[in-house]
């Protein structure tokens, strides 16, 4: 299996550092799960981590961007977005409608105590990762 390259903005690091402390090891783990997923896809060489939107976002060539982040006006939420006009979250729903809290089209909402279901979520990942190659195969409503 390839070695992933991941290059960083360094801003990332900054807008991690400057989380609070409660959130820091939550965004961390989602951070770690799309990585992780990444490595596992052999297409996947090469991911771009940066800010869009000032939120810590995943991109990889035939891929949807993928972004997480925490929002002080919900301290008690944080979440990982998906390109809203695409069919992944609906995609989501249908695959896993009782696994997580989905916000519109566009995220999977996390509460802070949340038992993340990690398979279920390395999966939503890989099809976002794998997106411009998989949509036309992808259920929606």
């Amino acid at each position: 299996m390839p070695k992933l390259k991941i290059n960083t903005n360094p801003k990332v690091e900054l807008k991690f550092k400057n989380y609070p402390e409660n959130i820091k090891p939550k965004l961390n783990y989602l951070r770690k799960l799309i990585i992780e997923t990444a490595t596992e896809i052999d297409t996947i060489n090469e991911m771009e981590e940066t800010l869009k939107w000032g939120e810590p976002s995943y991109l990889v060539k035939k891929g949807s961007t993928i972004r997480i982040d925490w929002k002080p006006k919900v301290p008690n939420q944080y979440a990982m977005y998906f390109q809203c006009t695409s069919k992944l979250v609906p995609t989501f729903k249908k695959l896993f409608p009782n696994s997580f809290n989905y916000q519109g089209t566009r995220a999977i909402e996390f509460e802070l105590n949340d038992k993340i279901p990690i398979s279920e979520l390395k999966e939503c990942i890989a099809l976002a990762l794998k997106y411009h190659l998989v949509k036309k195969d992808l259920p929606f409503i």
